[in-house]
C-alpha cells in the first residue's frame, strides 16, 4: 500500500472493550457510556476530535454497545418532549452530541487486541493517515495535544505518538519508548517501543498515552505482527517495527505531553476526573468546591 500525504479527517475510536474493571456498573452498560459530570466519557473524546479539524469519526464497537450508537443518534421523542416544554437550553445539549460529527460504526468481532481493533478500520480509512483516540484517557480541551500532534505528521510524516513522563514504577502499565531529540521542543524521534516492560526493561520512562496519528502503512505492518504480550494483536508493536524502518512511511515521532489527563479507565482515576472537571466548571464548581472544602476539613477533623 503506498501512502499519500493528505490532510487528516478521519479520527478512529476503539470501544470495544467490555469494561471489567468497573463491574457490576459495566454489566449492562458500555464503560465508555459511564457519566462524567453529565456526559458520557466518550463523548469527551469524540469533542476532543472535532476540535482538532477531524469531522470523520470510526468506531470499533462489539456487543452490547448499541448505547454508543443511540447516544451519537437524533432521539425525536426526547427532543419532540423537550420543545414542547420549551426547554430550550436542555434541547441544544441533547442535540449537541448527534450534531457533533459524522459518525461510522464496524464491530471488531473477536476482542484481538487494540492493534486488530485498528486494523478493522482500514476500510474505512483506505491509504490516508489518520488518528486513533483510546476512550479511556480524557485530555483536558485546554491543552490541545491531538492538533498538534496532527501538526507534526503533517511537518515529518510516518506516525506520531503522544508521550508523558511517568514514575518508573508505573511504566509496567504503558507502551514505554526509546527516543531521541530532534531540535523541536516537545517532538522527539522515537526509535524503539517495548509493550508494558518491567522497570528494569523500559527504555525510558516516556510512556505512550492513548493518541496516534498513524500513517495507513501501519495496516499492513498489523497484518504481519504476531500476536504479543496476552495474545494480543499490539499496536505498540506494530509502530515498533515501523520506527525500525528508515523510509518515510516508517517514521515515529512523539510529542511530549505535559498537560491535564484524565484516566477513565480506572477507578480512583475517574472519581478524581469526575471532581476535577466538576470543580472547574462554571455552573457547579462554586458550589461543589465550597462543599469539599467542608467536606475534607471534616475528614481531618477526624
Amino acid at each position: 500500500m503506498t501512502s499519500t500525504r493528505a490532510r487528516i479527517s478521519k479520527a478512529v475510536i476503539p470501544a470495544a472493550g467490555l469494561g471489567t474493571r468497573f463491574l457490576p456498573a459495566t454489566k449492562a452498560t458500555p464503560k465508555e457510556m459511564l457519566p462524567v459530570v453529565d456526559k458520557p466519557a466518550i463523548q469527551y473524546v469524540v469533542e476532543e476530535a472535532v476540535a482538532a479539524g477531524l469531522s470523520d469519526v470510526l468506531m470499533i464497537t462489539g456487543r452490547n454497545k448499541r448505547p454508543l450508537e443511540d447516544h451519537f443518534d437524533r432521539n425525536y421523542e426526547l427532543e419532540e418532549t423537550l420543545t414542547r416544554k420549551g426547554d430550550d437550553s436542555r434541547l441544544a445539549r441533547v442535540r449537541e452530541s448527534s450534531d457533533l460529527a459524522t459518525m461510522h460504526y464496524v464491530r471488531q468481532g473477536d476482542p484481538r487486541g487494540l492493534g486488530h481493533a485498528v486494523l478493522c478500520a482500514e476500510p474505512h480509512v483506505g491509504d490516508q493517515p489518520f488518528a486513533v483516540l483510546l476512550g479511556d484517557d480524557l485530555i483536558d480541551p485546554r491543552d490541545p495535544l491531538l492538533s498538534r500532534m496532527i501538526a507534526v505528521q503533517e511537518q515529518y510524516g510516518g506516525s506520531v505518538v503522544a508521550l508523558m513522563e511517568v514514575d518508573p514504577a508505573s511504566i509496567h502499565l504503558y507502551g514505554s519508548a526509546a527516543i531521541e531529540a530532534t531540535g523541536e521542543e516537545g517532538v522527539v524521534r522515537v526509535t524503539d517501543l517495548v509493550e508494558k516492560p518491567e522497570a528494569a526493561q523500559a527504555p525510558s520512562c516516556y510512556a505512550v498515552i492513548g493518541r496516534y496519528v498513524l500513517d495507513s502503512v501501519v495496516f499492513e505492518t498489523l497484518k504481519k505482527t504476531r500476536p504479543g504480550r496476552g495474545g494480543e494483536i499490539q499496536l505498540t508493536d506494530a509502530l515498533r517495527e515501523l520506527a525500525h524502518r528508515d523510509d518515510k512511511g516508517g517514521l515515529v515521532h512523539g510529542v511530549v505531553f505535559n498537560g491535564r489527563r484524565y484516566d477513565t479507565g480506572d477507578r480512583a482515576d475517574y472519581l478524581r476526573a469526575i471532581v476535577r472537571l466538576a470543580c472547574e466548571r462554571d455552573d457547579l464548581g462554586p458550589d461543589f468546591r465550597a462543599w469539599l472544602r467542608s467536606y475534607v476539613n471534616e475528614e481531618m477533623q477526624e
